[in-house]
């Protein structure tokens, strides 16, 4: 078990382990420079009853966030006059039970703000956290047993939903509503609304482009995530990466991609052959190293780079 522990502590993907963690710190305003914007009124949602903790992963330097009660967008903007009218909202992952906020989050949005697009952060509900040091609930314990038998054996399926993940699409959904309602002011083209997910985040960006249409993204970035279904007829198209040797969801990349196929919705698929859980933007001196620069490709192929129109939702991959 300590084995398996300390592999999880080296990515902030579906394993959360906090063995090298420095102390905790109750968390502040963030200081990533970009503005808060709170999802829900002060009290609207139930608190875990526990403060808020950030705490940096010595191993890694990943900041993580542990007992969000208080869900929130982070928003970065373009310079002035280069706002290209496409919007992206990024779900950092870390299993529900924390988020890798720093490399999985605000560094993908600064990347994204200077290339035109307007970028938020999505700090959403996590479950709660013992208070120690291991940061590591029982519930998840126990999803992780699953999540390793499962690469092994390939059985079940589709990875069965995690304790967080419904207060998380919840939270996904109104970031969609804030963002598209707010379209005009910020200069977006309410119909090049994006999500791009990482790991957990990757689970609930496919909940969301599989879900509700009145909330489904334009679009979906699904970064080493699993295997969500049925996919409607008008999912979100997806750009889909992971890695070979990914040893937690080894083949869900491809079950993604055959699922959005199958339903005949536009999907592009990577698998870098190293890269691990977690490549995040941090260079491994891998091909995985480049997921950032192809998904921008993407994005531009079906006119979400430049100030017309995106292309129709049933065009080409």
């Amino acid at each position: 078990m300590k084995k398996f522990i300390r592999r999880l502590a080296a990515v902030a993907g579906l394993g959360m382990a906090a063995a090298f963690l420095s102390t905790a710190a109750t968390a502040q305003t963030a200081a990533s420079h970009g503005t808060i914007i709170p999802l829900y009124a002060k009290g609207q949602v139930t608190s875990l009853g526990v403060p808020e903790t950030r705490e940096k992963l010595s191993e890694t330097g990943e900041t993580m966030i542990f007992n969000v009660s208080d869900p929130a967008l982070e928003w970065f903007r373009p310079a002035p006059g280069h706002a290209n009218g496409t919007a992206v909202i990024i779900a950092p992952g870390g299993g529900f039970v924390g988020l890798g906020y720093e490399d999985g989050g605000t560094a993908v949005a600064r990347q994204l703000a200077q290339r035109g697009v307007t970028a938020l952060v999505l700090k959403y509900r996590t479950i709660r956290s013992p208070n120690n040091a291991m940061h590591m609930p029982e519930v998840h314990m126990k999803e992780m047993d699953t999540i390793m038998a499962r690469a092994k054996s390939g059985m079940p399926v589709e990875v069965p939903p995690f304790a967080g993940e419904k207060h998380a699409v919840e939270d996904g959904a109104r970031a969609m509503t804030i963002v598209r309602s707010h379209a005009t002011e910020w200069g977006i083209d309410p119909q090049r609304v994006g999500f791009i997910g990482f790991s957990a985040g990757a689970f609930l960006a496919a909940d969301l482009a599989i879900g509700s249409k009145v909330t489904r993204p334009d679009f979906v970035g699904l970064l080493y995530g699993g295997l969500r279904t049925p996919v409607p007829a008008d999912a979100s198209p997806a750009f889909i990466a992971a890695a070979a040797d990914d040893e937690y969801l080894p083949n869900d990349s491809v079950q993604l991609y055959a699922a959005w196929r199958k339903a005949g919705v536009p999907a592009e698929l990577h698998i870098y052959e190293h890269g691990g859980h977690g490549f995040d933007l941090r260079p491994k001196g891998t091909t995985s190293d480049h997921w950032f620069d192809e998904l921008v490709w993407w994005m531009q192929s079906r006119g979400l780079m430049g100030p017309g129109r995106n292309h129709s939702k049933k065009s080409a991959a």
